[in-house]
C-alpha cells in the first residue's frame, strides 16, 4: 500500500498507472516491449511491478498526478447518463464516504452575498435534499468547481436544471434556471456561469436550489462547504457519516452544528461516541426508541437480542448503536 497526496494506493493501481504511463509517451514502443516484470506478493495475489529503463526517471508527481487523471477518467466513465438525472438508480451505499478534494476553496454559485434562505434537512413534513441560495431572476448561476456537464433538462420540481460532475465523483445540482449556458459532456471551470436563475419548477420566489451528491445520494451542502464570504471546502479529506447523508436528522430552519471528520482516528472517535445505552421508561415501545432515535426498528432488536414484540420493562437498558457509524 502506497500513499501518494494522502491517499491509500494499492500496488495494482500503481502498477497500472505506471503501464499506463508507459502507453502515454513514456517510453517509446520498442522500449515498451523490453520491459520486464518483477512479481511481488500482495494481498495474498501475485502482481507484476514494471522494471523500467534506468535512464528513465519515473516521480512520486509524475505517478500522483497520472493516478489522479486516471480516477477522475474512471469518475466521468461510471454510470455517466445524460437522460436520467440519477443514473445509480437505489443503489445502496456503505457509510462512511470517503471524499477528497484537490482545491482548498469553491467558486460562489452566484454573483452577489450567500444568503442561505432554507436549509438541508426536514422541512414541511417532507425532506428538502438541497440548500436555496437567494438571487434575483436573470443572475447568472456558476459551477463551484471544475467539472463536467452530465445532465441537462426539466426535472420535475427542480425545474430547469443542471447536474455538474467532478472530478472526486461528487455532483452538484443547480435547479430552477430560467436559462442553460452550457451543453451536455462540456468540460467546465471552477465559476463558469452555466445558467441564469430563474423560478421554473416548485419554486416559491426566485432563489437556486443547490444539491451535493455521490452516486445519486444527497449529502448536506454546508457539511462539505463553508457558504459564508470565505467560501471555503471544510477540508481536503472528508468522512461523511449516514447523518450528513440523512434529511431526518436536520432541520431546514436553523444551521446544524457541523462536527468534521476528516481522519481515520477522528472516524473511530466518533463511532465509539455514537455507542449509547437508553433506560426505558414508563410508556416506551421499541417503535418509539427506535423512531425518536432515528434508527431501524431491526437494528435495535438485532443488537439486543430481543423481539419486535417484546415487553420492555421500565428500568430496562437498550443499547443503541446509531446506523450511521456503519
Amino acid at each position: 500500500m502506497f500513499i501518494i497526496n494522502n491517499r491509500r494506493v494499492s500496488y495494482y493501481i500503481l502498477t497500472v498507472s505506471i503501464t499506463l504511463l508507459s502507453l502515454q509517451g513514456l517510453y517509446s514502443q520498442q522500449e515498451i516491449h523490453s520491459i520486464k516484470y518483477k512479481p511481488l506478493a500482495s494481498n495474498g495475489k501475485i502482481i507484476y511491478l514494471p522494471i523500467v529503463p534506468e535512464h528513465k526517471v519515473i516521480t512520486a508527481d509524475s505517478i500522483s498526478n497520472h493516478i489522479e487523471d486516471d480516477l477522475a477518467y474512471n469518475v466521468y466513465e461510471d454510470h455517466w447518463d445524460n437522460v436520467r438525472f440519477n443514473p445509480y438508480g437505489n443503489e445502496l451505499l456503505d457509510f462512511p464516504l470517503e471524499l477528497h478534494f484537490k482545491d482548498e476553496n469553491f467558486a460562489a454559485p452566484v454573483n452577489r452575498k450567500m444568503v442561505v434562505t432554507s436549509r438541508y434537512g426536514w422541512r414541511r413534513g417532507r425532506p428538502h435534499r438541497g440548500i436555496d441560495i437567494d438571487l434575483v431572476v436573470g443572475d447568472s448561476v456558476n459551477t463551484i468547481l471544475d467539472g463536467k456537464i452530465r445532465y441537462i433538462g426539466y426535472h420535475g420540481g427542480h425545474g430547469k436544471t443542471v447536474v455538474v460532475r467532478h472530478n472526486n465523483g461528487l455532483e452538484t445540482v443547480y435547479a430552477h434556471l430560467s436559462k442553460y449556458l452550457v451543453e451536455e459532456n462540456q468540460e467546465v471551470k471552477k465559476g463558469q456561469a452555466i445558467g441564469i436563475g430563474g423560478i421554473t419548477g416548485n419554486s416559491r420566489g426566485s432563489h437556486l436550489h443547490l444539491e451535493v451528491k455521490y452516486r445519486g445520494k444527497a449529502i448536506h451542502p454546508e457539511y462539505v462547504f463553508d457558504f459564508s464570504p470565505d467560501t471555503k471546502v471544510r477540508a481536503e479529506t472528508v468522512f461523511i457519516t449516514r447523518k450528513w447523508a440523512v434529511a431526518r436528522y436536520h432541520r431546514s430552519t436553523r444551521k446544524s452544528n457541523i462536527d468534521l471528520i476528516t481522519s481515520l482516528e477522528g472516524l473511530d472517535k466518533f463511532k465509539e461516541d455514537q455507542k449509547k445505552v437508553y433506560t426505558v421508561k414508563k410508556g416506551d415501545t421499541l417503535y418509539a426508541i427506535a423512531n425518536r432515535h432515528g434508527l431501524p426498528l431491526s437494528e435495535i432488536c438485532k443488537m439486543n437480542a430481543i423481539r419486535r414484540n417484546s415487553v420492555l420493562k421500565i428500568g430496562q437498558q437498550i443499547i443503541l448503536v446509531n446506523s450511521e457509524v456503519q
